[in-house]
């Protein structure tokens, strides 16, 4: 019995044994699996998922059919109680109108006196004639056209009025008639001018048809007249140059003449077309005011380069202590680098000896290749 006993013990941790190691193979097939890993793709993970959402889906759809129709039938019995409220209501106020009808009529109340709208019918007139003792200035009773006789009196004025509303209504009438009248008149006068115009427009034409014949005969012999005007205005033309050719030949500005030139609108003034030119006193005074400009520009000039070399001398100096200034700044740069440099040769010998001293006497122990396998062998 207890060998029997220690079998089916042993077969039950071989077998949960064998189920630990199953379980282990597929663990790790998932996590040593670098596609898996990194995109994280767990199907049954996702079915499960699916399934569960399928059964909320499933029960909320469920839920939300039940809710629905418990809301529907909310509806119809809020529907149903809303008319049972609205009829009670109606009823009320039939019951509540019927009663006040019946037993709370007006002249029943109290106060009737005070709102009862027959009141001033049944009350004393204020005054029972134009005369009456009771109508004093300042009791304010009658005023103008106020008076008991004002209701015939008003009869006559309307009377009055439709009398004259009706002679302004014939006279409306007259006028229109003589207005119409006027028009016909007015429209018979219009045909007779039309029928004037006509005429004169026919008139008009045959006339402008004779002056047109008349103007072409007239523009024809016109022609023939300026054509024998310009043939003697040409002759005359070419006579005139016959003549001014001689004149210029024999006259004074084909000859040289200097008094030819000479303006009559002052003495310092000249004919431009008869001028020869200016004589020799005339080119000696041009000639000595040129040379005194021409020292006038020397002598600027000369002002203008002094400036220059002025501006010259101090823009050297200027330069000159710039260089100095920039000479003294790169002295100084290079002392502030030529320290730098130092510190960092000092710097570089410190790290040199500490890198020295991690790899001779910290860093002595390096790890083997048999480290290195202890890793990813199981997935715990």
């Amino acid at each position: 019995m207890d060998k029997l006993d220690h079998n089916r013990q042993d077969v039950a941790e071989a077998m949960r044994l064998q189920r630990r190691r199953f379980e282990e193979l597929k663990r790790q097939s998932r996590l040593f699996d670098a596609r898996a890993r990194i995109i994280g793709i767990d199907t049954e993970a996702l079915d499960a998922q699916i399934k569960d959402r399928r059964i909320r889906e499933a029960t909320q759809k469920a839920c939300d059919a039940a809710i629905a129709s418990e809301m529907k039938q909310n509806d119809k019995i809020l529907c149903i109680l809303d008319e049972r409220q609205k009829r009670d209501t109606q009823i009320l106020n039939k019951a509540l109108n019927e009663f006040r009808q019946k037993y709370q009529h007006l002249e029943t109340r109290r106060e009737f006196d005070l709102i009862d709208p027959q009141a001033l019918k049944k009350d004393t007139p204020a005054r029972l004639a134009d005369n009456d003792p009771r109508c004093t200035i300042s009791g304010l009773q009658k005023f103008m056209g106020e008076d008991l006789n004002s209701e015939n009196r008003w009869k006559f004025q309307q009377e009055q009025t439709r009398e004259w509303l009706l002679q302004q209504h014939k006279d409306w009438q007259n006028a229109l008639a003589d207005k119409k009248y006027a028009d016909d008149l007015h429209n018979q006068h219009r045909l007779e001018l039309d029928k004037k115009t006509v005429n004169l427009q026919r008139i008009d034409g045959e006339t402008r048809r004779a002056i047109c014949v008349a103007t072409c005969d007239f523009n024809k012999a016109l022609a023939a007249e300026t054509k024998e005007k310009r043939l003697l205005e040409k002759q005359q033309e070419q006579e005139a140059n016959v003549a001014e050719i001689a004149n210029l030949l024999k006259g004074d500005l084909l000859s040289e003449n200097p008094q030819q030139a000479v303006s009559s609108f002052g003495p310092g003034r000249v004919v431009v077309d008869r001028w020869k030119g200016m004589n020799q006193d005339q080119l000696k005074e041009i000639r000595d005011i040129q040379m005194q400009q021409v020292l006038e520009k020397l002598r600027l000039e000369e002002e203008e380069c002094q400036r220059t070399a002025e501006w010259d001398r101090k823009r050297i100096q200027e330069a000159r202590a710039e260089v100095l200034y920039e000479r003294h700044q790169q002295r100084q740069n290079r002392e502030i680098r030529r320290a730098l440099d130092n510190t960092n040769v000092q710097l570089s010998q410190e790290q040199k000896a500490r890198q020295t001293h991690l790899a001779e006497e910290v860093y002595t122990n390096f790890p083997s290749g048999q480290y290195y396998t202890q890793f990813n062998t199981t997935s715990r």
